[in-house]
């Protein structure tokens, strides 16, 4: 078992933001917290800043654990959608998950 506990920062954009989010958090492996991007609220759009503060397990598995829940929400689930999710890694590279791979995802979770 690796742990990685420098923070990563996901950004998600849609009306199931806050859904979404609790569901990413609660992700076997994942350790965080999420607040309300009140700023982009303002203008609209719900969004939501997670933290991931720790990954306990392996990268490869919470990353394959990302990819699916970025597809199920993508998707509509619960009837509800989110428009965007952006990761920033603990150095600040970026990767939106649109089309993102789990190699992609793994990289920026160890990076």
């Amino acid at each position: 078992m690796s742990e990685v506990s420098s923070e990563i920062k996901f950004a998600i954009e849609g009306d199931g933001a806050i859904e979404a989010t609790e569901e990413l958090l609660a992700l076997e492996g994942i350790e965080g917290s999420y607040a309300v991007n009140e700023e982009i609220q303002r203008e609209g759009v719900l969004a939501t800043i997670a933290s991931i503060v720790g990954i306990v397990s392996g990268t490869l598995a919470v990353a394959e654990q990302i990819r699916k829940w970025y597809q199920e929400y993508k998707a509509g689930k619960s009837g509800k959608k989110i428009a965007k999710v952006l990761i920033v890694g603990r150095k600040g590279e970026r990767l939106l998950l649109e089309n993102a791979t789990i190699e992609q995802i793994r990289k920026v979770l160890e990076s």
